[in-house]
């Protein structure tokens, strides 16, 4: 859907100021959006998960370790498609007020697309590398979004997400290397393009919300404070934005249509689009790629394997 179109549609939640600097800036901070009810029920399922996490001593499709997690000291990077893994995320994704957020920015037809629980754990959790978000997962079109949603407070100096403002209308840069090795994020001679001294950073209370474009070019600092930063992200797109490749993070869910209608036309943007390696037989980690770890034989049959059952379960 085209944003001439967006602004016929009055929103939901949002108010007309917030949804214009969203379309002008490619970002938008919304403070303390999320109810108490919705955060605790999300930080209890999320502290199981972490529990759950002390038996492992490798990542795998699920769980992304930090090097360095112990059992007595969990270090979690990510949750993988959480979603998947747990009700409650699908009800907050489908079903509160996040969904609405999303059709005040895409169209009153929204579409989900996948989710992921990034923890940001205190005294140094990992950097995540400026990059755009698009080319691990092109669609016909640029509608797609990231909300996150912060589940405890987030000061400065915990690395909250920062984003280059109005990059969304800039070029899409290739996040290959020299060799041809997908890195997922922009090369130094990139950089070097991009008006990094203009990046906007989101702290913000527990219960806030980020929301970024999917051409926004954004990152975030490793976190040196004594607190972690856990972020909830689901990403959603208009109903008319469909994929050209595999999910990096599939589930069950994808594709699923969370408010109004599936369309009966696809939308295509003239300006194309980098396509990502063959995700197909399962994704590795975007903390992995960006910081050139290299994952066991062991590891990499767990991925496939637990890729394969995910999407067998998407298939029914």
């Amino acid at each position: 859907m085209k944003i001439e179109d967006i602004r016929k549609q009055p929103p939901k939640v949002l108010s007309e100021e917030q949804r214009e600097f969203y379309f002008r800036e490619g970002y938008v901070l919304l403070e303390s959006l999320i109810p108490e009810d919705w955060l605790a029920r999300l930080g209890g399922v999320t502290d199981s998960f972490v529990e759950r996490s002390r038996g492992l001593d490798k990542s795998d499709a699920i769980f992304d370790l930090e090097p360095g997690h112990t059992a007595a000291e969990p270090r979690l990077r990510r949750l993988s498609s959480p979603v998947e893994h747990d009700p409650a995320y699908w009800e907050f994704a489908a079903k509160s007020l996040l969904a609405d957020v999303a059709a005040d920015l895409v169209g009153s037809d929204v579409k989900f697309h996948h989710s992921k629980l990034n923890f940001k754990w205190s005294g140094g959790g990992e950097e995540v590398k400026w990059h755009q978000d698009i080319t691990y997962w092109p669609h016909t079109n640029y509608t797609p979004l990231t909300t996150g949603v912060y589940l405890d407070d987030v000061g400065p100096d915990q690395a909250p997400l920062g984003v280059i403002p109005r990059s969304h209308e800039g070029p899409l840069f290739d996040q290959f290397d020299a060799d041809g090795q997908w890195v997922g994020c922009l090369s130094d001679g990139d950089l070097d393009e991009v008006a990094l001294d203009s990046a906007v950073y989101l702290p913000g209370p527990k219960g806030s919300v980020t929301i970024h474009n999917c051409r926004t070019i954004h990152g975030s600092a490793p976190n040196l404070s004594a607190r972690g930063r856990p972020l909830l992200l689901n990403i959603y797109s208009a109903a008319d934005a469909y994929t050209y490749s595999a999910n990096p993070l599939p589930s069950r869910y994808e594709g699923t249509v969370v408010r109004g209608q599936p369309a009966r036309w696809a939308h295509h943007d003239p300006r194309p689009c980098l396509v990502p390696p063959d995700w197909s037989g399962g994704y590795t980690s975007l903390f992995a790629l960006q910081q050139e770890e290299a994952w066991d034989e062991e590891q990499l049959e767990a991925v496939e394997s637990q890729t394969e059952e995910i999407r067998r379960r998407s298939t029914g």
